[in-house]
């Protein structure tokens, strides 16, 4: 595989701040529900100035035959669970991480954290052991054991992780639209929210366009939704989330540039899974290699100064203030072109964040 640029050997934040990332933003612009159908979001192509106002059905038009999609095909699960302690306080489970032995890693939210030991009462008739913090006693995570299967109970009796700033209880709608008509994997508990504007009729297009498919599988954790606490950006420690990357997938990225095609990436969790590859491998490998499909965990933190090796284009949603994600983009487009098309979506009322409206943006 051919890099387009010669990886940097440090993703400091290079003196950046964090108030550089900060805007204000209406709050009646957060989106609380997604739109009636899901390629009926709007699109800004921000690939120019000043950026253009689209609809995301559009977006066959705007990509050319031989380009490549790469999509993160991970299931979010049902990961919120609730419960009482035997005292009858109430606790929230939201699973980060399914191990073995039924053991999963959990944040806990309680009046008073249980000890080890303490058997929880969960709605829906079963029961989790508190066995302790993860990774040490300090952690911020809980490792609990559950009495049965922790998939099929997420899936009989949790709720669906909707991120803090959506304000409503998850219903059937939420547990049909916060998640991709493609995704096949479960283990997230945040959806890859770009891909979310994609449907059947979209795909079709877009395969009679000539726009070849491939995927990834990163599953989100809770930390992305985590605030950047620290001013200087470069001390900011990323969460960790567990990837795979098919060899079929690095094949096809290899074909694409072959043919003169654009490497497409839906979603910052499929630009960190792919930037974590490429950090992996062989810079100087040849193209036309059987490669093989890689795994593991990525804790990659892109700011401003990265330098991209894989992705040409970013099809992404709109992004919290001071967060990792707009830090990502603003990597990817420039911080000034993000500044304008986010000042140009607010002024002309775009919908924000995970049920919001998308944007497709070009490497800088």
């Amino acid at each position: 595989m051919t890099f387009d640029h010669t990886m940097s050997d440090t993703l400091s934040g290079g003196g950046l701040r964090l108030a550089d990332f900060d805007f204000h933003l209406p709050p009646e612009l957060i989106a609380q529900h997604p739109a009636a159908e899901r390629s009926a979001s709007r699109l800004l192509d921000a690939r120019s100035q000043p950026p253009t106002d689209r609809v995301f059905r559009d977006l066959p038009e705007l990509l050319q035959s031989g380009d490549l999609l790469v999509f993160n095909d991970t299931q979010v699960i049902k990961a919120r669970l609730f419960g009482a302690k035997p005292t009858g306080g109430a606790v929230e489970l939201l699973v980060e991480r399914v191990l073995d032995g039924n053991e999963v890693l959990a944040h806990l939210r309680a009046s008073k954290k249980p000890a080890p030991g303490t058997v929880l009462d969960m709605q829906g008739g079963f029961h989790a052991e508190v066995l302790g913090r993860w990774p040490d006693a300090g952690g911020a995570l809980f490792r609990l054991r559950l009495s049965g299967d922790p998939y099929a109970l997420m899936q009989a009796h949790g709720h669906v992780p909707l991120p803090p700033y959506i304000h409503h209880a998850d219903d059937a709608d939420d547990a049909r639209r916060y998640q991709t008509v493609f995704a096949r994997v479960p283990g997230s508990v945040a959806a890859p929210t770009a891909a979310l504007h994609f449907d059947e009729a979209l795909l079709a297009a877009l395969d009679a366009r000539g726009v070849t498919r491939a995927h990834v599988t990163l599953h989100v954790g809770a930390g992305t939704f985590q605030p950047v606490k620290v001013a200087d950006i470069a001390r900011h420690r990323m969460h960790s989330e567990r990837f795979e990357v098919p060899g079929e997938t690095l094949a096809a990225i290899d074909r694409a540039r072959a043919r003169g095609g654009r490497v497409i990436a839906v979603g910052t969790t499929t630009v960190r899974t792919l930037e974590t590859v490429a950090q992996r491998l062989d810079s100087g490998a040849q193209m036309g290699r059987d490669w093989p499909t890689l795994r593991g965990e990525t804790d990659i933190f892109i700011t401003p100064g990265h330098r991209f090796a894989l992705v040409d284009l970013l099809i992404t949603n709109f992004h919290l203030p001071r967060s990792t994600l707009l830090m990502l983009v603003s990597a990817f487009a420039g911080t000034e072109t993000i500044r304008t098309a986010y000042a140009h979506a607010i002024a002309e009322r775009y919908r924000f964040f995970s049920y919001g409206d998308a944007m497709l943006l070009a490497r800088m």
